[in-house]
């Protein structure tokens, strides 16, 4: 790899056309989740369902930057399950613990 520095931006030679390609393809497809995220939050009314929606594109969007950016896709795969599979049980925890908090109020009145 030879590297320029007569000039006033630094290139490295020789470009990788495949993984700059790729790289815009992870940006491409991350911007069209957050898209469609901006354009549902504006468009639909306020329920469980809008929050399912929400929940489940932010985990696909951080199951994506882990495999492209942090080069989990080319691991092995008990590692990338090992990440995501706590992460799932989290967001159970998560939304149970809203659920009971909630029912509280109604055994307590």
């Amino acid at each position: 790899m030879q590297i320029q520095e007569n000039k006033s931006t630094l290139e490295v030679f020789p470009r990788d056309n495949e993984k700059i390609k790729k790289i815009w393809k992870t940006a491409g497809i991350l911007l069209a989740i957050t898209v469609v995220e901006f354009i549902m939050a504006f468009t639909m009314d306020r329920g469980i369902l809008l929050y399912f929606l929400f929940i489940a594109l932010t985990i696909w969007k951080a199951k994506y930057i882990m495999m492209e950016f942090m080069h989990l896709g080319d691991e092995a795969k008990p590692l990338f399950y090992s990440i995501i599979v706590p992460l799932i049980f989290l967001v159970w925890l998560v939304i149970a613990l809203m659920k009971e908090g909630s029912d509280i109020f109604l055994y307590r009145w």
